[in-house]
């Protein structure tokens, strides 16, 4: 396990207590290293600036205790945003739809990275996407990084969420 996944298992009961999930768990930088840390509200609305505050805190009270990065670092606590990074696999339902870009570990058809349209998540945990007509299935755990492309659905799906 490494630092980030650490991290994350000792910050999600306390975010989870609150009515957040945790999206993603990134430390980054060697001198003075920085913690980012994602997350929105369980029941699905948007992540507020005071959200961000009220997570904050918390988190740094639990690390504080727990101690798991031995060294000084900056943490970040944010929203994913519209262009979300994809790191569940509940997330490839949740976004079926929209344009997406999904990198690989492993090479599969002869590439590790694959742009298209979501088409969600099928059996055995495969993610399901459509590039120029044709439909892959990447194993989720072969999943080396996944994010959502800014287009112009995504832009009006996220206004019409926002004025609901």
């Amino acid at each position: 396990m490494d630092a980030a996944q650490r991290v994350e298992q000792i910050i999600s009961p306390a975010a989870e207590d609150l009515g957040f999930e945790i999206v993603r768990v990134q430390l980054s930088g060697d001198k003075r290293p920085r913690l980012q840390v994602m997350a929105e509200p369980n029941d699905g609305s948007n992540m507020e600036v005071g959200d961000c505050a009220t997570l904050s805190r918390a988190i740094s009270a639990v690390l504080d205790v727990e101690d798991p990065i031995p060294a000084e670092y900056t943490l970040e606590v944010s929203s994913p945003g519209i262009d979300r990074p994809l790191t569940r696999a509940k997330d490839f339902d949740r976004w079926k739809g929209f344009e997406a870009r999904v990198e690989m570990n492993q090479m599969i058809s002869g590439r590790k990275r694959f742009t298209g349209k979501l088409l969600g998540l099928g059996e055995n945990d495969v993610i399901r996407i459509e590039v120029d007509g044709e439909t892959h299935d990447l194993p989720f755990d072969d999943l080396y990084r996944a994010k959502l492309l800014l287009t112009d659905e995504l832009i009006q799906a996220a206004t019409r969420e926002q004025s609901a």
